[in-house]
């Protein structure tokens, strides 16, 4: 189950490169999705694509509106569209068989013959350096829309309801990020890591090992689903808390 970490190095920085390739591919796979269900957008009968991601943006913009109103969040919807398909495909992506059939077990440039090895690829949020840079980046836009819409007032919060409260404030501030990166680390991870070993289960099931990984399989989907699903409801929400008056 080892599986060695290949690193690549540019300049002081260092890169894990598998994490790197498979963001890359994700973000790749986004990208077309997105531009083929925009290509013949229509007003009348959509298309399967158009249709989805019609129905992405409605998701979102209902979810902003029930928690801060589309005033006050209207801006907010790109990301969020765009966070609920990258991390749901990334959760999906340690689910697919490797693709490259071993086609590049002897290529050695950039030690992809490394990178592809193995019988699946990996997901980026299996990763706590993808986890934690997008719950890094949620704070980001937390402390900025608060700051957008409230000014300097949108630090008194901190001083509420007595100056002494300070440090639990940013405690919980600095919280925050913190659970949503282990939280979504930990089940993707959590998941690969239980299908190799399920994998390696030995000749006692139907079919080696089929049965009990499809079962897995199908409820790491899901679990899949549901951890892009909160990490965009909790972004919202810490959204919300930050740009309400009261």
């Amino acid at each position: 189950m080892h599986e060695e970490t290949v690193l690549w190095h540019l300049g002081n920085m260092t890169f894990h490169a598998k994490t790197l390739m498979m963001t890359w591919m994700v973000m790749a796979i986004i990208l077309i999705f997105v531009l083929l269900g925009v290509r013949s957008l229509t007003s009348g009968k959509p298309g399967k694509m158009q249709n989805f991601l019609e129905w992405a943006i409605d998701f979102v913009r209902k979810l902003v509106s029930d928690n801060m109103g589309l005033e006050k969040g209207r801006s907010l919807i790109g990301y969020l569209v765009t966070l609920i398909l990258f991390i749901f495909v990334s959760n999906m992506f340690g689910l697919l068989p490797n693709f490259t059939f071993n086609l590049l077990h002897n290529v050695e440039f950039a030690q992809l013959d490394k990178i592809f090895e193995g019988s699946s690829w990996m997901s980026p949020t299996a990763d706590i350096n993808t986890t934690a840079a997008l719950a890094i980046l949620t704070m980001i836009i937390v402390v900025s829309m608060g700051i957008k819409n409230q000014g300097s007032h949108y630090f008194k919060h901190f001083l509420e309801p007595n100056p002494l409260f300070l440090l639990i404030h940013v405690i919980d501030l600095l919280s925050k990020p913190m659970t949503l990166a282990f939280r979504l680390f930990g089940n993707i991870y959590a998941g690969e890591v239980l299908i190799k070993v399920i994998m390696m289960l030995p000749g006692i099931w139907v079919l080696p090992g089929i049965l009990p990984d499809s079962i897995w399989l199908a409820f790491s989907v899901f679990i899949g689903a549901i951890q892009s699903y909160v990490f965009t409801v909790l972004t919202t929400a810490y959204v919300a808390q930050a740009v309400a008056e009261e």
